[in-house]
């Protein structure tokens, strides 16, 4: 018959507007059979129609237009989804273009559902009068055809079966005729198109008119509609869909609230998957009595993940299974071959290996598996893919089964796997020669050190997969990975490469590289801060390259066996150490290793208190580096020098030497470096006053050391920080700051700087006047420097102890701590120390009136103060000689002291303690004979000036009422020297 030219498309013009009766929305337009009968008609050729038509009328057929299942139990964590579904259907919608909305994801995501979901709400919502749904099993052996899913929509909408034109066409023109009466109507329906697979199932259902349509494949569906991408769900929200699910078969199931933690891992073990969640809660309906944690390690043992979701009517494998059986021969290759990679992600590049073909062709079938879901593009980085973990045990499934058919496709994929193993390899010796030490003929593979760095960044999680893959690829894998590793500062990776190392030699039975594996493990491990495992490895490779006469290698090992000694607080054994390597390097030329060797004994020098010596042999280390054109080692002897300088108090210098070693780092883009210079910047700008710049270079240091991981280095930034804050009087902020400092280093084993926070902790809670909590804080700062051996650090301790006594009135006890601090820092050399330890001395013996005694004492101090050229300090010791004076009743030489205490204090910008000087001349002034009102007027309302530029609001308001007054107030001697800042770590070559 005529069913041809009747569904015929018109070729001619197109109009700018729909008119009444033409298909919008869906695509092309046909006959309008709008309300017709066709009972014995016939066209007969292209003449005129003989026969008579006869319109019959029929009894109404029933409609099928709420076919929309709810949504299974626990739907959640669609919000977002749900939003963008819903801006598409919303008939007031702002934009022109259809009411479609296509959505795409993986099997099992749970996109029907969310278009049931979305379904349900916008009828709600009363936008549609009805919904049609149609199942296109587009993943069966047998997908739904357009013209069966137009039988069943025509059929829904109460076309009987007599009524139904043939396949073609017509039938579209039906249905279309269908949505339009019913939109003339008022009607408005929803089209529900599930598990479509190609655009040509869906195209001759799109509805015209003002109707709606939602469409769920597994494939990237173009050309359709609005596209979205449904994801797997967040953690808590598959937790709650687990918990929903246990809940809808058992309402009083309890392990989900019971055991939160294992309900995480098993959501984790499904991979946050709807599907597999749902079925994992179907088997844990059927056995009530196990446990979750069972259940998650059940899943992630040797049962198989893909095993333990299957329950008996829902399968993943089986849902992976119909969407690999609808890809290409070779897009289905490529799906298994990208098992073989053991990481995380892989670039087209590597993919292409792995395929043995050309990028641009290889990269055409990663797209086309990305828009059957089955693999992803990696959101942040262009040119690499990822797939689900689901997914990939599958692959690995399929690929296995592969290798098992026989020696010929095995030997097929071990050899994608040997490419692949080799193009990691290759690439990695090719960018670590951009790392290597100044000299080394770099690669032209990649252009500079940013290139080769960013390409270890991308591929580090593979290249450290890999080395677990056969014993060679982890051995050449640790020379070519682990000074990138060291670079980047990823300290526990560089251990397993350098582990993984040795454990090849042992299995490859290689003792030429044996001494070589055993240092870089030695390296790691001191890194890492297992020290004592450190000691061992690098005795181990000294003796071993002394053995086969390898003297380059054996002052290597000695190098490193200095700094790991030095950490053991062994000292005189480090120094012989690094004596060693020195002296081994200048035997074999070695300027380079020379360098790193004069660089670590200066701060093996400084850690003795050799100041001066300390100075020379980071001078040497300076200008060896500068000879070999190795930027970051004079970066970092820079560091070393300024922290030298500061200890001796040429904070101009040193502020010079952390600022050009800073900049160094940067330019060659060691972050790690880069804070360790920031960190002690902010300490030389904290001796010079200048607290707002130190708070922000220990906040930076503090951030970059947060950046690479570095938790031992963040927490040093951590207590410096609290320093800056003291400074500016933030003693809350300080408090805090401390502490994080203190669970910082405990959490990284460093007793060392354990006993620096408390210390400091103690500090800040004498500034709060805590007092008891700051003499507990100090006792244990100074246990835990006793262990250590710092005798430096346990001058410290016992110092800020005596202050904590004083100010709880136990005088005596304070100046036994005194003495032992200044006995200590005696037998150190530290000048400066004991300076500040006279100066405690005398206040604790003006509390016990012994003035004669405080007489002494600040005049000691004063004059070690201008041995070492501090001039804070000085002004500190003069304020205190006035009160002592004052004591006396010396008022001639008191009032002399004092004004000298507050020139100097202002000079050194303390407008703290100034305000405190003043005050205590106002008082030396008032208590005079003889008492010049004016003079001691203005010497308050100086004070108040000061303390208002040191923003100490309540403190100028005192002063500002005394200078009405005039009378005398009782203002304490001042201690502000009395506690010291301990550094953090500063940087070793």
């Amino acid at each position: 018959m005529g069913g041809k030219n009747n569904g015929a498309k018109r070729k001619g013009k197109k109009s700018g507007k729909p008119q009444r009766g033409q298909a919008r929305a869906g695509g092309a337009g046909g006959n309008d059979f709008r309300g017709a009968g066709f009972t014995g008609s016939q066209v007969l050729g292209y003449g005129t129609m003989t026969a008579n038509t006869y319109v019959q009328q029929y009894a109404p057929v029933p409609t099928a237009l709420d076919a929309l299942p709810q949504p299974p139990a626990g739907f959640t964590g669609r919000e977002d989804d749900l939003a963008h579904i819903l801006g598409v259907l919303d008939p007031d919608r702002s934009g022109a273009g259809p009411a479609v909305a296509v959505l795409s994801g993986w099997g099992g995501v749970g996109k029907t559902t969310l278009a049931c979901a979305s379904g349900h709400a916008a009828q709600e919502r009363g936008w549609f009068t009805g919904v049609l749904l149609v199942d296109l099993r587009g993943y069966d052996p047998q997908p739904a055809q357009a013209e069966e899913a137009l039988e069943a929509l025509l059929r829904s909408l109460g076309v009987p079966h007599e009524h139904l034109p043939p396949p073609g066409a017509g039938r579209e023109a039906l249905y279309r005729s269908q949505l339009n009466v019913r939109q003339e109507k008022g009607e408005r329906l929803l089209v529900v198109a599930d598990n479509a697979s190609a655009v040509a199932q869906v195209q001759p259902l799109m509805p015209p008119g003002h109707h709606g349509m939602l469409i769920t494949s597994r494939h990237r569906l173009t050309g359709l509609g609005r596209m979205r991408t449904v994801n797997r769900l967040q953690p808590a929200d598959a937790v709650a869909l687990l918990d929903a699910a246990l809940k809808n078969n058992d309402p009083d199931d309890p392990r989900v609230g019971e055991d939160p933690e294992a309900a995480e891992r098993l959501a984790s073990a499904c991979g946050f998957l709807p599907l597999a969640l749902q079925i994992t809660a179907a088997l844990l309906a059927q056995d009530p009595e196990q446990p979750l944690s069972e259940r998650a390690d059940a899943l992630g043992g040797t049962e198989g993940v893909l095993d333990g979701l299957d329950d008996g009517e829902r399968s993943l494998r089986t849902m992976f299974d119909q969407s690999l059986e609808r890809l290409a021969v070779q897009e289905q290759e490529l799906f298994r071959l990208l098992a073989l990679n053991l990481g995380p992600d892989i670039s087209t590049s590597a993919a292409a290996v792995l395929a043995d073909q050309s990028e641009p062709a290889t990269e055409r079938l990663l797209a086309r598996l990305a828009a059957s879901h089955l693999i992803e593009r990696t959101p942040a980085a262009r040119g690499r893919w990822q797939m689900h973990d689901l997914l990939r045990a599958y692959a690995h499934e399929q690929a296995a089964a592969v290798m098992d058919r026989g020696r010929a496709p095995r030997r097929r994929y071990d050899q994608a796997r040997d490419r692949l193993i080799h193009h990691y390899l290759e690439h990695a010796r090719a960018a670590n020669t951009h790392l290597a030490p100044p000299g080394t003929v770099v690669s032209a593979r990649f252009t500079d050190r940013d290139q080769a760095l960013a390409w270890f960044d991308a591929e580090r999680e593979n290249l450290m997969a890999t080395a677990h893959t056969t014993p060679q690829a982890g051995l050449d894998l640790s020379f070519a990975l682990g000074p990138y590793l060291k670079w980047r500062h990823r300290l526990q990776d560089h251990v397993v490469i350098r582990a993984l190392a040795l454990d090849a030699c042992t299995k490859l039975k290689d003792t030429q590289n044996k001494a070589s594996v055993w240092n870089n493990l030695g390296g790691a491990l001191q890194e890492l801060r297992r020290f004592d495992d450190a000691l061992h490895a690098l005795e181990t490779a000294r003796d071993l390259y002394h053995q086969t006469g390898n003297t380059n290698g054996e002052a290597s090992a000695w190098n490193n066996l200095g700094g790991t000694l030095q950490e053991l607080r062994r000292f005189d054994d480090g120094l012989h150490a690094l004596e060693t390597a020195r002296d081994l390097h200048q035997r074999t030329g070695n300027t380079n290793g020379e360098a790193d060797a004069w660089n670590n004994l200066g701060l093996a020098l400084i850690e003795r208190r050799r100041l001066d010596d300390a100075l020379r042999a980071l001078e040497t280390a300076h200008d060896l580096y500068q000879q070999t054109s190795d930027t970051n080692g004079e970066a970092s002897a820079w560091n070393n020098l300024g922290t030298t300088l500061r200890e001796l108090r040429r904070f101009d210098e040193a502020l010079h030497a952390h600022q050009t070693a800073r900049d160094l780092h940067q330019q060659t883009g060691n972050t790690n470096g880069e804070a360790d210079a920031w960190n002690n910047l902010g300490g030389t700008l904290r001796e010079l006053r200048r607290f707002d710049e130190a708070l922000h270079a220990h906040q930076t240091a503090r951030d970059l050391h947060q950046q690479t991981g570095d938790t031992h280095g963040e927490a040093g930034a951590w207590n410096n920080l609290g320093n800056a804050y003291r400074g500016l009087r933030h003693f809350d902020d300080a408090l805090h700051t401390n502490q994080t400092a203190r669970d910082l280093y405990r959490q990284t084993g460093d007793t060392h700087g354990h006993a620096s926070a408390w210390n400091n902790l103690g500090t800040a809670l004498q500034d709060l006047r805590r007092f008891e909590e700051a003499l507990q804080a100090h006792e244990t700062a100074r246990d835990l420097y006793r262990q250590t051996g710092d005798t430096h650090g346990h001058a410290s301790a016992w110092n800020n102890l005596g202050t904590s006594l004083k100010e709880l009135r136990r005088f005596e006890e304070a100046l036994q701590a005194y003495e032992t601090a200044r006995d200590l820092y005696r037998q150190t050399g530290g000048t400066h120390g004991q300076a500040v330890v006279w100066n405690n001395l005398g206040n604790a013996f003006q509390d016990l009136r012994r003035f004669e005694d405080a007489l002494h004492a600040h005049e000691t101090a004063r004059d070690f103060h201008e041995q070492t050229g501090d001039a804070h300090g000085q002004a500190v010791a003069w304020n205190n000689l006035g009160t002592a004076y004052r004591g006396l009743d010396r008022a001639d030489e008191a009032v002399v002291a004092g004004e000298r205490a507050a020139a100097m204090l202002a000079a050194t910008k303390d407008w703290f303690n100034t305000g405190e000087a003043w005050g205590e001349l106002a008082t030396t002034l008032t208590a005079a004979a003889g008492a010049d009102s004016a003079r001691v007027r203005e010497a308050w309302e100086q004070s108040a000036d000061a303390y208002a530029r040191a923003g100490a609001r309540e403190e100028a308001d005192a002063s500002r009422e005394r200078a009405g007054s005039t009378e005398p107030a009782g203002v304490q001697p001042l201690a502000a020297a009395d506690r010291p800042e301990r550094d953090g770590p500063s940087e070793s070559g």
